[in-house]
């Protein structure tokens, strides 16, 4: 039964395992890091919104630069104004021209009209603010990318060491299986010997199975956990990598929790996404008043005109300068301001949002610090405490003195303290990195823990 428990146990670890002889690298979280900031589904698609608003900064300067118009055209006219017109445009008109008979009803004429037009905006006001409202928009929706960056970094970092732990959770439970293995073998021959009863190689075994079952669940959340983290690298299909057997060791996360940092809500990028775009929108606002103040430009164009092929004939030129000034026009200039005030006040209590979310966040980092510190602490006593009852118990069941179920209890104890002691440097890692986080600062400096030293075994 348990041979073909343990063949069924390898079944999913072949999935997971790399083939023999083929030695696969070992992710680091800098690596992570650095796969997450240039191919995360995240972050390429929160620069590409950014790009995307940075782009529209361009369309603010055509009521600032020059722009230059070329037009060609053929007409034919019976018209007597445009008939007589286009005669004097094609410089060709004589006295006959001026026959009552031949003015009020011209023969058919045909013209090739053709024309460079440049026109130079002076005073736009309305151009000016629009320019500064966009640039600001873009500045915000840069900030609003590293963010987005800065989000994923942490996901990465949780993603990351949760596939680690499940790593290790694999390993503990593999130890644990071998060593309830070894019981049950032991209560078999004591059973033959008579030195146990059936009923205890009985319990012995649902004990093992027991432990079987939970590595068997280990075994697919960490096959699950490395895809999860490549999902979020951006890589979905790409898991050719090994990762630490170990999570880092506990000294170096305890160093990290211990060192205070000056949190600066101010400084997250979130913030200061808040604040460009309440800037932009004030930019806005303005520019929507600017809409009553006139507007000044100057224009100049050549022309030609002929009968016989574009830019043809003698050229003509006109030049000058346009002032205009609507100072109503349907109530729709009423309507802009009155959205743009709205759309401010919307956007200065985002700020505020955003700075009350950014110091709620620092506190509750803090406070999660605290806890995670505590414990990891208590989780490390534990796991010290159940691993010297185990041997306790171990020595008092070689003295006959304790039964296999004592022992296979204090296996399972000590089993469970130690995934308990890796879940807490686990959860203390990532109140880490969220400190860290809420208070705008990097996360590379994580990348620095080392992983704690394989155990070697009794």
């Amino acid at each position: 039964m348990f041979h073909s428990l343990r063949h069924a146990l390898w079944l999913p670890l072949a999935f997971v395992s790399p083939a023999v002889g083929q030695a696969q690298p070992t992710l680091t979280l800098g690596q992570a890091l650095d796969r997450a900031r240039a191919q995360a589904y995240a972050v390429r698609i929160a620069e590409g919104q950014a790009a995307a608003q940075t782009a529209q900064t361009l369309s603010t300067y055509r009521g600032v630069l020059p722009s230059v118009r070329v037009e060609s055209g053929w007409m034919r006219t019976t018209d007597p104004i445009g008939a007589f017109g286009t005669t004097l445009r094609q410089r060709v008109a004589t006295q006959a021209d001026f026959d009552p008979t031949r003015l009020n009803d011209p023969s058919p004429i045909g013209n090739w009209s053709a024309a460079l037009i440049v026109e130079q905006p002076l005073f736009n006001a309305d151009a000016h603010l629009g320019r500064r409202s966009a640039a600001r928009a873009a500045s915000a929706a840069a900030s609003s990318a590293d963010w987005a960056r800065a989000e994923t970094e942490l996901a990465v970092v949780q993603a990351y060491y949760g596939a680690v732990l499940a790593v290790e959770t694999v390993a503990t439970l593999e130890a644990a299986v071998k060593a309830a293995d070894g019981h049950v073998r032991q209560a078999g021959e004591m059973v033959e010997a008579g030195f146990a009863t059936k009923s205890d190689a009985l319990l012995a075994q649902v004990k093992a199975g027991e432990v079987e079952a939970q590595l068997l669940a280990a075994r697919g959340e960490a096959r699950l956990a490395r895809h999860q983290l490549a999902l979020l690298l951006g890589a979905p299909e790409d898991t050719a990598y090994s990762l630490p057997a170990r999570l880092p060791a506990a000294a170096g996360v305890n160093a990290l929790l211990a060192r205070p940092l000056e949190a600066s809500p101010a400084e997250r990028a979130d913030v200061q996404a808040a604040q460009l775009q309440y800037a932009a929108v004030q930019a806005d606002a303005l520019r929507a008043k600017s809409q009553l103040v006139p507007r000044v430009n100057a224009f100049a164009r050549l022309d030609w005109n002929s009968a016989l092929r574009p830019y043809a004939g003698e050229e003509s030129w006109t030049a000058g300068v346009m002032l205009t000034w609507t100072p109503f026009s349907g109530a729709s200039e009423l309507a802009d301001i009155r959205g743009a005030a709205g759309r401010s006040r919307a956007a200065q209590a985002g700020v505020e949002a955003a700075e009350a979310r950014a110091r709620l966040a620092v506190e509750s980092a803090e406070i999660r610090r605290g806890v995670a510190l505590a414990q990891m602490a208590i989780a490390q006593r534990a796991a010290q405490q159940s691993a010297e009852a185990h041997r306790i118990v171990a020595r008092k069941y070689d003295g006959g003195l304790a039964t296999v179920v004592e022992l296979l209890d204090a296996a399972a104890v000590e089993t469970r303290s130690g995934l308990t002691y890796s879940a807490a440097v686990y959860e203390a890692i990532v109140a880490e990195a969220e400190r860290r986080h809420a208070s705008g600062m990097d996360l590379a400096a994580l990348a620095a823990l080392q992983p704690e030293p394989m155990r070697t075994e009794r």
